[in-house]
C-alpha cells in the first residue's frame, strides 16, 4: 500500500532525471522509504541494496548512478531503520526481516512497473540480502551484481586485524598496538568491534575516526546495528549458497580489507552458477563506488545489455 508519493520536476539547467520519485511503502508492515530515478519507465529497474548496516545509500547514490539514469531505473530503498524510512517510524529488525523486506519491495517494484525480472545492486552489508534472494529466487532476477560482498565476517575481522597489528608493530603506532591487542576474536563484544573497526578506518584514511564524537555515534550505531552484525557473523555464505541460477557478478577492490578480497574471491571461483564473471577494481578498497565510479557504471549498463528480458 502506498501512503504517499511525490513526483519531482526534471531540472533541466543540471541536466538531471524526468523521473524522480519519492514513496512511502508499506513493507514488512512498516513504512519504507524509496526513490525511483530514470528517464524512461520503460527501461529495466536496478534496486539498490544498501550496506552499513544501517546506512543509507541516498546521498551518494547520483555520483555512481548518474550515468545508468537512460538505461535503467535507479531505486534507492533506505531499508528499515534506516535514513529516510527510520524517520518515518522505528519497528524491530532482524536478518530475516530485512531478507523479507527486500523480496516485497522487488515484488512491489515488479508489480508497479509490469516487469519479469528486475537487476539487483548490492553492496557490502547488502549481500546478506542479495545471495539470499539471488539463491532463492532466481526467477525474479535478471542479474545479480555483488559489490564487495561479505562473505564470512569472522574470518573478515581475522584477516584484518593480522594485517592491522602488523601495520601498527612497523610503524611503532603504541596506541594501535595496546587498543588492538584488547580485541578479541571472534568478536564477541561493542568494544571488540569498537576498536576493530576504529584502526581499520585510520589505517584506510578515513578521517576525524579519533574523536568523541565519533565514538559516541558509533557506540549509537552498535546499540541497533551490533546485534544483526553478530547475528549475521554465524552465516557462511559458501554453504549457505553454494549455488546461484541467475548471472551473477562479483565488483571486487583489490585493496579490499574490510569484507575482504580474497574471501571474495575464493567464493567466486568455488560458486556454482552456469553465468558468473568477477571484475577487479585495481584502484579500489571497500568502497568502489567513490573510488570508480565511471568503470562501475560502464560496466553496469554491459551486463544490462547482456541480460536484458
Amino acid at each position: 500500500m502506498i501512503f504517499t508519493y511525490c513526483v519531482h520536476a526534471q531540472d533541466l539547467e543540471n541536466n538531471l532525471t524526468k523521473i524522480n520519485i519519492s514513496e512511502i511503502v508499506e513493507i514488512g508492515n512498516s513504512k519504507q522509504f524509496i526513490n525511483i530515478k530514470g528517464n524512461d519507465e520503460k527501461n529495466p529497474i536496478l534496486l539498490i541494496l544498501h550496506g552499513g548496516p544501517g546506512k543509507s545509500l541516498l546521498s551518494f547514490a547520483p555520483n555512481f548512478t548518474n550515468k545508468l539514469l537512460n538505461d535503467f531505473l535507479v531505486v534507492n530503498w533506505d531499508q528499515r531503520n534506516t535514513g529516510e524510512t527510520l524517520k518515518l517510524n522505528k519497528s524491530d529488525t532482524s536478518i530475516k526481516l530485512l531478507q523479507s523486506d527486500a523480496l516485497e519491495v522487488i515484488q512491489y517494484l515488479k508489480k508497479k512497473y509490469n516487469k519479469k525480472k528486475i537487476f539487483l545492486l548490492s553492496h557490502s552489508w547488502g549481500s546478506v540480502m542479495g545471495f539470499e534472494i539471488a539463491h532463492k529466487h532466481p526467477e525474479l532476477i535478471a542479474a545479480y551484481i555483488a559489490v564487495s560482498p561479505v562473505i564470512d565476517a569472522n574470518e573478515s575481522s581475522k584477516l584484518f586485524m593480522q594485517d592491522l597489528k602488523s601495520w601498527a608493530n612497523k610503524t611503532n603506532n603504541n596506541q594501535a598496538i595496546k587498543e588492538l591487542n584488547e580485541v578479541n576474536l571472534p568478536i564477541q563484544t561493542k568494544n571488540d568491534f569498537f576498536y576493530a573497526q576504529k584502526w581499520l578506518f585510520i589505517h584506510n584514511g578515513v578521517q576525524g575516526v579519533e574523536t568523541e564524537e565519533f565514538r559516541n555515534s558509533y557506540y549509537e550505531w552498535m546499540d541497533e546495528w551490533f546485534p544483526i552484525w553478530k547475528e549475521n557473523a554465524k552465516t557462511n555464505v559458501p554453504s549457505s549458497y553454494p549455488n546461484i541460477e541467475c548471472p551473477i557478478y562479483f565488483f571486487i577492490g583489490s585493496a579490499d580489507n574490510q569484507s575482504y578480497h580474497t574471501l571474495a574471491n575464493k567464493y567466486y571461483k568455488e560458486l556454482k552458477s552456469k553465468n558468473k564473471k568477477l571484475f577487479w577494481f585495481r584502484k579500489s578498497g571497500h568502497t568502489i563506488f567513490n573510488t570508480e565510479p565511471v568503470k562501475l557504471q560502464k560496466l553496469f549498463i554491459k551486463i544490462k545489455n547482456k541480460n536484458v528480458t
